[in-house]
């Protein structure tokens, strides 16, 4: 999985960026659209090194059916972003991917 990036925007939408990519198969041009959608959230209290303690739930989520799916699937690496959680003093994390429409539909009929 790729390195972080801290303090990304939050937002309660899942879906982050929307971009198109062409490709070319068969001699046509074919125009896919991409999406950069989170694909798992989790939190962690205060603790003294967050990603040290974060390290646990990002590999199992990575070795679960959910996320063996998305890396299979996903256009590029999915990044995990850490940013603060204020109520609680502790840290929440997200994990994103870039994935195609169908590959969303999929995900999003499937897990959520």
């Amino acid at each position: 999985m790729a390195c972080t990036k801290l303090f990304p925007r939050a937002k309660d939408s899942y879906e982050l960026h929307h971009s198109f990519r062409e490709t070319t198969a068969d001699g046509q041009l074919h125009i896919e659209e991409i999406k950069e959608i989170v694909v798992h959230k989790f939190s962690l209290m205060d603790v003294e090194d967050p990603d040290i303690f974060a390290a646990e739930p990002l590999f199992e989520w990575q070795y679960s059916e959910q996320g063996k799916w998305v890396m299979q699937h996903a256009i590029d690496t999915p990044t995990w972003h850490r940013y603060p959680d204020y109520t609680t003093f502790g840290h929440n994390y997200s994990i994103t991917a870039k994935l195609k429409a169908e590959d969303i539909t999929y995900f999003k009929l499937k897990w959520g």
